[in-house]
């Protein structure tokens, strides 16, 4: 489900989770655990964080959400994604997230804390939580485009292309779907060409003069999460839209 490798100072993080990498509770948690083990090799001065199969990451598997019978998955799902979101942010060295396909929901947590994005041509990035009764990840997608359309794409579940947000600037490149690995893994080793200490001491000083703390930014969001599913709203909701 997580796979990770390292070459020449650069980690490679993987997610294969078929058919649409939608992550269960344990691969949220391991991917936490893969970005936090790739910051803490010495040897390692920028990580590439990508998927195999249809798309980068389709958020959480609400299926697995679906067959419980208490609350226990959510608050569970709800504490993994924070981790590995969290995990992503709080790298000591940068973060590439290299996105094809789709990237929706839980996805725009991990491309929204990168440090740059490289998409390939086909990609799509969405929130599409309203339509399942749940919210979350806008604190990141506010970082991927400007409020307004932000907000658009929150109360509308409709996406924007990886060609929008190049225009927008959060988006580095947009590349052949066949070359978006490597488009990665290039920019990766440019990086760690450089003084590692330098580039750690960048990415901490980066975060330090962030305007917004995504990480408690991003557990308010979740708190609405918790209500619409206590309310009983978000299983009316799921039942509608047939999830």
């Amino acid at each position: 489900m997580i796979s990770s490798s390292v070459s020449a100072g650069v980690a490679e993080v993987v997610m294969d989770n078929p058919p649409v990498n939608a992550l269960p509770v344990a691969g949220w948690f391991a991917l936490a655990e893969a970005l936090t083990a790739a910051g803490a090799d010495p040897e390692v001065c920028a990580v590439v964080l990508r998927a195999r199969g249809r798309g980068f990451n389709a958020g959480v598997d609400v299926k697995e959400l679906n067959r419980a019978t208490d609350f226990a998955a959510m608050v569970s799902v709800n504490r993994g994604c924070a981790a590995a979101f969290a995990a992503v942010y709080d790298c000591p060295v940068p973060v590439i997230a290299a996105v094809h396909g789709h990237c929706l929901g839980g996805g725009i947590g991990l491309a929204g804390n990168a440090d740059i994005v490289v998409a390939s041509e086909d990609a799509t990035f969405g929130l599409p939580e309203v339509d399942r009764g749940a919210l979350g990840a806008a604190t990141h997608l506010a970082r991927l485009v400007p409020q307004h359309r932000m907000r658009a794409m929150v109360y509308t579940s409709r996406t924007a292309t990886a060609a929008e947000l190049h225009g927008y600037g959060s988006v580095l490149a947009v590349v052949p779907r066949d070359g978006l690995r490597e488009a990665a893994l290039e920019l990766a080793r440019e990086i760690a060409a450089k003084e590692p200490a330098v580039i750690r001491a960048a990415k901490q000083s980066l975060n330090g003069i962030d305007p917004v703390d995504v990480k408690r930014s991003y557990r308010y969001e979740q708190g609405f999460t918790f209500e619409l599913n206590l309310s009983g709203v978000a299983d009316k909701v799921r039942r509608e839209f047939g999830t």
